[in-house]
């Protein structure tokens, strides 16, 4: 299957991840090392440098520590395109390794290789493309997704059905929202999780 060609430069944690990525991706992936990142200013460099001049794609873990990584990412980068990109919830351990993580959730190199291509296709990372008519924080608010009781709840649910990690912020899963779909079918979505919640679905 042909690689995904990308202008932008994808920053992830670790040398396992970038070889994980390389299976199905041609273009630049940079390593922050872990936190390493926090300290080493040329890696910190370079990834301002594509921020500002072809934009990056953030592909951190799903736990406390990859969204310590990805917020200090966005924080270094005033300029610039920034793409959020998340992997699910999911379980388990890496066979490299003798003991999950902290959390138990698997990392982006213990992802499937095809979850991961799907994920960057279908936010249309190749086309860039943006939707006529984005979903904008006023429609969170109006969907239930902001400003109510319950509205952390139905996030979650939203970002679970969307197959992004719990832990993704209000403003996050917005972003990634509008990577994965249009005005119409947020809504249709939205309105599916509600009737879901009346019959005690998830």
């Amino acid at each position: 299957m042909e690689k995904i060609r990308l202008k932008q430069a994808v920053v992830v944690e670790g040398k396992y991840d970038k070889i994980k990525l390389s299976s199905f991706i041609d273009g630049v992936i940079i390593c922050t090392n872990g936190f390493g990142v926090f300290k080493d200013r040329k890696t910190a460099e370079l990834i301002r440098y594509y921020a500002k001049n072809s934009g990056i794609i953030i592909l951190t873990d799903s736990d406390s520590a990859g969204f310590k990584i990805r917020g200090y990412i966005k924080g270094i980068c005033p300029e610039g395109r920034i793409i959020n990109l998340y992997i699910p919830d999911i379980y388990g351990k890496e066979k490299r390794k003798a003991v999950p993580s902290k959390e138990g959730k698997l990392g982006v190199e213990g992802i499937d290789a095809g979850l991961l291509r799907a994920t960057f296709e279908k936010a249309g990372i190749e086309s860039l493309k943006q939707h006529e008519y984005p979903v904008t924080k006023l429609d969170f608010y109006e969907a239930g997704l902001s400003g109510k009781p319950d509205s952390a709840a139905l996030r979650r649910r939203t970002a679970r059905r969307l197959g992004l990690p719990e832990l993704i912020t209000a403003n996050a899963l917005l972003e990634a929202v509008n990577t994965m779909c249009d005005k119409d079918g947020f809504m249709k979505l939205v309105d599916e999780l509600k009737q879901d919640g009346k019959t005690g679905e998830n």
